[in-house]
């Protein structure tokens, strides 16, 4: 019951997703007239974008206690935290290029498909000038447009910045920053309530005019993702343990990992596990204190699986659109979207969904590939918490022994 419990969203909308397939499978191309009702979510969601962002990522900093000092401990977290989290980034990207599951797409059909004005334009502009045009805009008013969403997110830090940095006459719009959050999610909430019959619909549509390929490439991207995930779990944790503690940190980590994984499979939840995972860390030599200050930390910053995931979104939409994935500007910028995506988005609320934008932002992709996205994301939800959640035990056997006495 936990575990349906768990699971009851993202069955919903995979049911949903299957039933529109189905149904577009059936009738064929007449699934167009069910495009207005996708269309009706991914407008909602959108228009949900400028303010989820500004008032997520300026509410959390606003929040952090600035006299908190973690001097080496945080330091120490940083690197380890970073170098796992690039590993698992050149793991994804490696992995999908050696068995791309978009093999036997016809990108062609895709870009017929997702009919768009916001065709790709190439500027001949320097690299400085290019990264400046990227986080930076001329008008506040071109900051409430989600084609400039790395300009509100580095907007957003600051004005959180700014309200941490003035305390006591920062604390009226501190509180007007945590509304404006809760607000928001709260009206994302609602609109989920609608995502089951507006990704159907969708789904629908699209399985109307593509036939059955794309089911498959799902399939396909679902069974790398779950034969990737086994290995990194059991091999690179088991190499990360031995770094902390030898053949000793191996037999410790093992004996301890079963209920954080368990938990993590079964709740779906990362911040879920917290408790389970600090006592699993305990248990394998990490004092208290360390796995109290680690645990919600890595939760928030600390994401291998998603990292993994959010290239694998990247490279999938990159295959179906023509894009080239052959180059290495191209795979460098996938892997930097990924590390940025996993492992710094997703220390927000609704983290998630921010991504997502933000791979549509960086790569000017159709509004319609969210919905896309959304799919893979639902379809590789456990095995990526497991990763999240399990591989910060692990870590925080690393953090521990180059920071406490043994």
């Amino acid at each position: 019951m936990k575990f349906l419990k768990s699971y009851k969203s993202s069955l919903i909308l995979l049911f949903s997703i299957l039933l529109g397939g189905c149904i577009g499978l059936i009738i064929g191309e007449k699934a167009s007239i069910f495009a207005p009702f996708g269309n009706l979510f991914l407008n909602l969601i959108f228009t949900m974008l400028v303010p989820i962002v500004f008032f997520s990522i300026a509410s959390s900093i606003a929040n952090m206690d600035s006299s908190k000092k973690l001097g080496k401990i945080l330091v120490v977290t940083i690197i380890v935290f970073g170098v796992t989290a690039i590993i698992s980034g050149i793991i994804g990207v490696v992995s999908f290029k050696l068995f791309n599951p978009t093999t036997g797409l016809d990108s062609s059909t895709f870009n017929n498909l997702m009919s768009t004005n916001e065709a790709e334009t190439v500027k001949n502009v320097g690299a400085l000038e290019k990264i400046v045009s990227s986080i930076t805009v001329g008008d506040f008013r071109e900051l409430l447009s989600r084609s400039n969403l790395l300009a509100l997110i580095l907007f957003s830090v600051l004005i959180g910045f700014g309200t941490m940095l003035c305390r006591e006459q920062g604390k009226a719009f501190a509180s007007f920053l945590n509304s404006g959050a809760a607000v928001t999610m709260k009206v994302v909430n609602i609109i989920m309530y609608y995502a089951p019959i507006g990704l159907g619909a969708y789904f629908a549509n699209v399985i109307g005019q593509l036939g059955g390929q794309i089911l498959n490439g799902y399939v396909k991207v679902f069974v790398l993702y779950l034969v990737v995930s086994i290995i990194y779990f059991f091999i690179f944790f088991s190499i990360y343990a031995y770094i902390a503690g030898r053949k000793r940190g191996i037999k410790m980590f093992w004996k301890n990992a079963i209920e954080p994984s368990i938990t993590a499979l079964a709740t779906c939840s990362s911040a879920a596990c917290i408790p389970v995972n600090i006592k699993a860390a305990r248990n394998m030599g990490v004092s208290n204190t360390l796995a109290n200050i680690i645990m919600p930390i890595g939760v928030n910053i600390h994401k291998d699986g998603s990292v993994i995931g959010g290239i694998y979104k990247i490279m999938f939409l990159f295959a179906i659109f023509g894009r080239d994935i052959n180059n290495i500007s191209s795979l460098i910028a996938i892997l930097g979207a990924g590390l940025l995506i996993g492992a710094v988005v997703g220390a927000v609320p609704g983290g998630g969904a921010i991504g997502e934008m933000l791979i549509l932002s960086i790569f000017n992709f159709p509004q319609e590939a969210l919905a896309i996205m959304l799919v893979i994301a639902t379809i590789i939800d456990a095995p990526a918490t497991l990763l999240n959640s399990a591989g910060n035990t692990v870590c925080t056997m690393i953090i521990s022994k180059f920071t406490e006495k043994c």
